[in-house]
């Protein structure tokens, strides 16, 4: 890492956080694995893309799977807080996760053909994973990543995810997107404020700092936190967000008819990985992703980009 942007991250996150990622990383990348929640899942197994490959072409699904990948939909959800300013009823989160633009060609495309379908909204949020492998190289990442961002003419604002390296922040944010490594944020609108915190990967990196990112944020405000995986749903619940937002899991991505998942890879239970859902008095979202991982296909799962409207009143029971 540059030694500028070693130090301007270490004064805002710490140089233990900083030294912490960089030293995981470095494991990662020279194979050393198990420093998880997960141990040896096939994300970290590149080598099996092909088999996964052969095995679509021969049930004649690579190509429905491959087209299904680029087909992104956008879904609605909507959040309902008591306590919610009333600037603040009606205010839309776009959210985005799990991209990884560099997974195969017309990735970067799609986003932009689905970002052209959303209309308005107020805020743009991305829960990690915009590069597809979990080491390596990242430029190309951030090149697609630049022209998806094009179209969003609201502040973006995004957390790491389990593919990506601590040292694609600071080009995310060359590119415009505000990080939060376990901070949180004040949006205004008129003379209300409600809080936005973002942690980092919890799945992998486990570098995450929930405490660090509440401590700014005054009590009996909507809050609502960013976090790669749902993994942290106990936390955040306890923590006393109002809402968390967040991905990884990718719906499965690969599923049986009926869009049942086979693997969804996370330390959370099955109704907490995909859409709504609710934990104690925190509401949550788990986004299955906009973009596919290891191969760039999709079956019974299709990816989605999310536009979140916030509303005044009682939250709404979620049948799971």
């Amino acid at each position: 890492m540059d030694t500028d942007v070693y130090q301007q991250l270490s004064a805002r996150v710490g140089r233990c956080h900083i030294d912490l990622r960089l030293g995981i990383e470095h494991d990662r990348e020279t194979w050393v694995f198990g420093q998880g929640r997960s141990f040896f899942h096939i994300e970290n197994w590149y080598s099996v893309h092909g088999f996964i490959r052969n095995t679509l072409r021969l049930c004649l699904l690579h190509a429905k799977g491959q087209n299904n990948a680029r087909s992104i939909q956008v879904r609605h959800n909507e959040f309902f807080f008591e306590n919610l300013p009333k600037e603040f009823d009606g205010f839309k989160l776009l959210h985005l996760s799990d991209l990884h633009l560099d997974s195969g060609l017309g990735i970067p495309e799609a986003h932009i053909d689905a970002l052209q379908q959303v209309g308005d909204y107020d805020l743009c949020v991305i829960t990690g994973d915009y590069r597809n492998k979990t080491f390596g190289p990242y430029q190309r990442a951030l090149d697609a990543m630049k022209r998806v961002l094009a179209p969003i003419t609201t502040p973006v604002y995004g957390v790491l995810g389990n593919h990506d390296t601590i040292r694609m922040a600071s080009g995310l944010e060359d590119l415009g997107v505000r990080m939060l490594l376990n901070e949180a944020v004040p949006i205004e609108k008129g003379i209300s404020t409600l809080w936005l915190a973002g942690i980092d990967d919890a799945h992998y990196f486990r570098a995450d700092n929930i405490e660090k990112a509440t401590d700014p944020i005054p009590q009996d405000v909507v809050s609502i936190l960013l976090s790669h995986s749902p993994e942290m749903y106990r936390q955040a619940a306890y923590a006393r967000f109002d809402a968390m937002l967040c991905g990884h899991t990718h719906g499965g991505q690969i599923c049986l008819p009926g869009g049942i998942p086979v693997m969804l890879n996370a330390n959370a239970p099955r109704a907490l990985c995909n859409g709504p859902w609710r934990y104690h008095a925190m509401q949550g979202y788990t986004s299955v992703g906009s973009g596919s991982c290891i191969v760039d296909v999709r079956l019974n799962c299709p990816p989605e980009i999310t536009v979140h409207t916030l509303r005044r009143g009682s939250p709404v029971k979620v049948a799971r």
